[in-house]
């Protein structure tokens, strides 16, 4: 017992220590998702802390997720009539956006030789975890690349998305929103918090509506391709 909240409060206070010091800083590279999964892992492997030990603690962070989730529905609410009033442009875009983010790695990996496998599990790479997983494993891909493959856009998504916001000079929240949320899900709509309540309401919505046209999308661009 003593083990398992031991390794949660050093969750918890890593993930503290990153968030002050990426406040502190203003340094994107040093976001906090990354840098306490990057810190905790220095800390499992040089301890030689076997993972199923340490998530002896981990599930009572996992325990949270649920309730974190259903959270996010206090800023769609607040912000519903603004919601509402760009629903056709969130849909499309989004729509877009999905279809874009498949056809362009489905080109990526045949140019590169990526075999069909690997394809398949590149696929629900934008789209939430939990998600993506149903989603590789009902094309036949490999759900542990999937999870890799998501991971990687959503912390690409959250440390490059302001710089790309700043050079196209994007400054509207619902296309900062729809963009953050259809290309890089959970990680990059926490990252939206910084833009304030509309832009992470849009960027949940984008989210939400993301995992929803993917289930659809995937297996019919496997189906089309494969």
């Amino acid at each position: 017992m003593l083990a398992m909240i031991s390794y949660a409060v050093l969750t918890i206070g890593i993930f503290f220590f990153m968030t002050w010091l990426y406040k502190r800083t203003g340094i994107s590279f040093l976001f906090p998702i990354l840098t306490s999964t990057i810190v905790l892992l220095i800390i499992l492997a040089t301890a030689n802390i076997p993972y199923e030990k340490y998530m002896e603690g981990g599930k009572m962070i996992n325990f949270f997720l649920g309730p974190a989730v259903v959270a996010m529905a206090y800023p769609l609410y607040s912000q519903w009539s603004v919601i509402m009033r760009y629903k056709k442009t969130i849909l499309l875009s989004v729509i877009i956006a999905m279809f874009a983010g498949m056809v362009s790695v489905l080109l990526l990996g045949l140019l590169f030789g990526l075999n069909e496998e690997i394809l398949r599990s590149f696929l629900p790479k934008s789209i939430t975890s939990p998600v993506a997983i149903q989603i590789s494993e009902a094309i036949q891909g490999i759900p542990q690349m999937t999870v890799l493959f998501v991971i990687v856009a959503g912390i690409t998504g959250a440390i490059g998305g302001p710089t790309i916001y700043k050079v196209l000079k994007i400054n509207s929240p619902v296309s900062r929103g729809v963009a953050m949320g259809s290309a890089a899900h959970g990680i990059g709509v926490s990252k939206l918090n910084e833009y304030g309540e509309l832009t992470l309401s849009i960027g949940s919505v984008a989210m939400t509506l993301s995992a929803l046209l993917g289930s659809f999308l995937c297996p019919i661009i496997v189906y089309l391709i494969f």
